[in-house]
Parts: C-alpha cells; sequence; structure tokens
C-alpha cells in the first residue's frame, strides 16, 4: 500500500476521534497526518522519516498556535446566560408527560426543548400522559418533575 494513503487513513480516523473527544488535539494530529499524506503523494520518493517530521511539525503548530486561538474564541462565544441543560438549566422548565409517569421505580417519559427525557417524580404520585410538569431537578441524564400546578420541590431534592 502506498504510504500516501496510510497517512490519508490515519488522517480519518484521527478526524473520527476528534468527533468522539471534541478537545481540538486529534484535529491537529489528523490535519499532520493529511499534511504528511501530501507529501508522500506530491513527492513519492520522499523517506517515510521526512513525512512524520512534517505530520509532526503541522500537528505541534496547531496545538501550539491555533487550539488556544480556539479555545478562547468557543469560551468567548458560550459567555452568556445558561441555556437550557447545561449545568441544570432545565430546573424550572415546563414539560409534557409521554406516558404515566411514576416515581424512581416507575419512571416515564417527558419531551422537553425538542426532545424525549426519561423522567420521574420525588413526592411518589403518578402523573398521567399529555399532562403539563415542571422540572424541580436533574439527576445526570434523568428529570425529576412535579405536575405544573404543584407547589416547588424542597430544596433538598436539587
Amino acid at each position: 500500500m502506498e504510504p500516501y494513503v496510510i497517512w490519508f487513513v490515519v488522517a480519518l480516523a484521527l478526524l473520527v476521534a476528534e468527533l468522539a473527544s471534541t478537545t481540538f488535539y486529534a484535529l491537529f494530529l489528523a490535519l499532520g497526518a493529511a499534511a504528511a499524506g501530501v507529501a508522500a503523494f506530491g513527492a513519492p520518493d520522499s523517506p517515510l522519516w521526512l513525512q512524520g517530521v512534517i505530520a509532526i511539525v503541522v500537528a505541534m503548530a496547531g496545538v501550539v498556535v491555533v487550539r488556544p486561538f480556539l479555545g478562547r474564541r468557543l469560551r468567548h462565544g458560550a459567555a452568556g446566560a445558561i441555556g437550557p441543560g447545561i449545568h441544570g438549566g432545565f430546573v424550572g422548565q415546563r414539560a409534557l408527560t409521554l406516558d404515566q409517569v411514576g416515581d424512581e421505580l416507575h419512571p416515564g417519559h417527558v419531551r422537553l426543548a425538542g426532545e424525549v427525557w426519561m423522567a420521574y417524580t420525588a413526592d411518589h404520585s403518578t402523573i398521567d400522559p399529555s399532562a403539563p410538569v415542571v422540572v424541580s431537578a436533574v439527576r445526570g441524564t434523568t428529570l425529576i418533575v412535579r405536575p405544573a400546578g404543584s407547589a416547588p420541590a424542597a430544596a433538598s431534592e436539587a
């Protein structure tokens, strides 16, 4: 197999790894592998060590120069109000039950922000389907809800 093909396969694998991690490290490694692949394609007789040096230099330049800029830019864009779903931003939001929602041993589902979420009630009550509810707490990926007309949950549940 030609070296440039191997470099491009490595670059593609690193891009997939970046999509899974979103840390902006594998992205620059992928760019380095792609640059080495372009070098191997453009100069088929170039030694493998030279292609490796190109990959390392491009990856390091990306990590050292571009990644800090990208990180600052993304953090700056995220400043401001916390949106729903981030760090408990769902608390206080209204949702609609899709099926019967019971206690922790008998959870149901609600639709919130266009998505379906597992939910249960903290007071061991049962809420019928198509009933409006309010999120009183978030535990992992599960919402703790109460009927929309009832009093807020105790602070110990949050």
